[in-house]
């Protein structure tokens, strides 16, 4: 069959028109199946989110479990904290106590007795240890004066800084023993009789046999105690003294002796502070708020 240039044309449209079909089928068919692909793409990884998700939510849960458990755990440790901070304290208050009352155990009763007509004190009692005074603070260098050692540092301070400040104080009288006192007694009441009472103590009843307690002079009175109270070395101690834990035994208008500027005694810092901020004096407390100033009277 012989077919002309039309027929061959028509012919070759023809096969074109199928040819472009099939193209565009296959490529049909080919985006159908990156289609069915994809979408098999998407359901895998919405699965693995799904999983992922679930274990997320578990983690978080065992998550929020833990933060729990922490906090639970956290608020025991600090329970058990505060619990042994407490007991801390208490071991310590203990252990505070005990050396306290050990310390107090070693410290003389005696040094912060009210005697003057109030306690005895028996012929037996000596302090734990007496220093010699040294001679440039004693009128009569020559003169044996002993004082209680561990009052020995507070009473020198307060010479030096005395004589720093231009005030001249000299000791006449310091320890003195329940035999020397009585004595002493003895030889003032054949000199003055009973008046003797009204400015010396009876053996056992002097605040010298204790070691904490001493007369002054100073100058102008040739070593007499007559004229201290219009020194400036009593006003130097009347304004200083309490610094140093000394206090005055007997002012003016006391209920036991004569006003005595020149007899002073160590009582401690804290206590002789407090009587001189509280313008009190050492016989106006009562013996039990006295003794509470024992454990720190050498402090």
């Amino acid at each position: 069959m012989r077919f002309n240039g039309q027929t061959y044309l028509i012919i070759l449209l023809i096969l074109a028109i199928i040819g472009s079909s099939g193209f565009f089928w296959w490529q049909h068919l080919e985006a159908k199946k990156r289609e069915a692909n994809l979408n098999i793409e998407i359901d895998k990884r919405n699965e693995e989110l799904t999983l992922k998700s679930a274990v997320i939510e578990e983690l978080s849960g065992k998550l929020a479990m833990t933060s729990d458990e922490l906090l639970d755990t956290t608020d025991r440790l600090r329970g058990e904290k505060d619990r042994n901070d407490a007991m801390e304290e208490q071991i310590d208050e203990l252990a505070g106590t005990v050396s306290d009352l050990d310390k107090l155990s070693k410290t003389d009763k005696e040094l912060l007795q009210k005697y003057s007509k109030v306690y005895f004190l028996n012929e037996h009692y000596i302090p734990e240890s007496l220093t010699e005074i040294e001679a440039k603070w004693k009128y009569s260098e020559d003169k044996e004066l002993k004082l209680h050692s561990k009052t020995n540092s507070f009473f020198e301070d307060m010479m030096e800084d005395a004589l720093d400040d231009g005030v001249e104080i000299w000791v006449v009288s310091a320890y003195r023993s329940f035999y020397d006192q009585a004595s002493l007694k003895g030889a003032y009441t054949v000199t003055y009789g009973s008046g003797a009472n009204t400015f010396s103590a009876d053996q056992g009843f002097s605040e010298h046999q204790l070691g904490t307690t001493i007369d002054f002079t100073t100058r102008g009175l040739s070593g007499g105690l007559e004229g201290f109270a219009s020194t400036p070395a009593y006003t130097w101690m009347v304004e200083n003294a309490h610094k140093y834990g000394f206090t005055l035994s007997y002012p003016d208008g006391n209920a036991y002796y004569v006003f005595e500027p020149w007899h002073w005694r160590f009582v401690g810092q804290e206590l002789a502070e407090d009587l001189h901020d509280k313008n009190q004096h050492f016989y106006d407390l009562p013996q039990r708020d006295i003794d509470q100033y024992l454990l720190h009277i050498f402090d």
